[in-house]
């Protein structure tokens, strides 16, 4: 009887001995486990291996299940590293796309600016354009309705005609005397360059003005000069005012037309073959 209870508990022994082995293998990894037969004992069939049909299925089974664990993790490994790859895939993307569009944006902007500013200075050139036309019109407006032939001045009467005598004159007189209040204006009959602003003994303040065809009139007595030598005058320019400066016994304007600037003409037919009747 105590024979047979020794033999259970060495049976008992080697089965904790293989399950022990089989945990061992399966967690190593081993394809074996070298379990002799007389350590198991003549007790369970063999597999070949040392362990018996239940241990090596299990055996078996947590291989295939650290295999698939295994498998499982490299896969979450790959699944990770793609969306990874991906997101910084899309974030490159993104800020190239981002960069493109304010690219984009600025040139559009300096596009516009440059196309207003084209825009602007044409417009202001247009206006100058405009501008220069209307003043150059109105020059030639102004032109047109210039008078081109004035009498020598206004508010006269005339004391003293060409070729008269009187003793106030070493010869006949030389031109049309036009009398007015002093002060007032003496204007150039026609348009002309100023030759001549100088006191002349006689003749008193005297300005000279040749014109165009030549003829050069003549302005004397007169109390102030309003012109320089070198001056261009319009018809209708002041050119000094009524005086009694030189030889004179009343305030009055001299006036005298030279043909080419040489001996004087009687100047009232020259201003009536003008369209003036003094």
């Amino acid at each position: 009887m105590a024979k047979h209870r020794s033999s259970r508990r060495g049976t008992g022994r080697r089965a904790q001995l293989i399950g022990l082995t089989a945990a061992l293998a399966a967690a190593a990894g081993t394809t074996a486990v070298g379990v002799s037969s007389s350590a198991i004992g003549s007790s369970g069939p063999s597999t070949g291996t040392g362990l018996s049909p239940s241990q090596a299925s299990a055996l078996t089974a947590a291989r295939i299940d650290r295999r698939d664990l295994g498998s499982r993790d490299a896969s979450r490994i790959d699944l990770d590293l793609a969306a990874t790859r991906k997101a910084r895939a899309d974030l490159v993307a993104k800020q190239r796309a981002a960069k493109l569009a304010a690219t984009a944006t600025q040139t559009q902007r300096r596009a516009l600016a440059l196309s207003a500013a084209k825009a602007a200075a044409a417009k202001k050139a247009a206006v100058q354009a405009r501008a220069l036309a209307a003043a150059k019109a109105a020059e030639i407006e102004k032109a047109k309705s210039a008078p081109k032939i004035v009498l020598p001045t206004t508010g006269y009467h005339l004391t003293a005609r060409f070729n008269q005598a009187g003793g106030r004159w070493a010869h006949n007189h030389t031109g049309l005397d036009f009398a007015a209040p002093m002060g007032t204006p003496v204007r150039s009959v026609m348009a002309g360059e100023v030759i001549q602003a100088d006191f002349e003994g006689a003749y008193g303040r005297q300005v000279k003005v040749r014109h165009a065809d030549g003829t050069v009139t003549s302005y004397s007595h007169m109390s102030e000069f309003d012109v320089s030598v070198g001056d261009t005058v319009e018809a209708g320019t002041q050119v000094g005012a009524i005086g009694m400066t030189g030889n004179t016994t009343g305030p009055h304007v001299h006036f005298e037309v030279l043909p080419d600037g040489g001996s004087p003409i009687n100047p009232e037919p020259w201003l009536q073959d003008h369209g003036l009747n003094p």
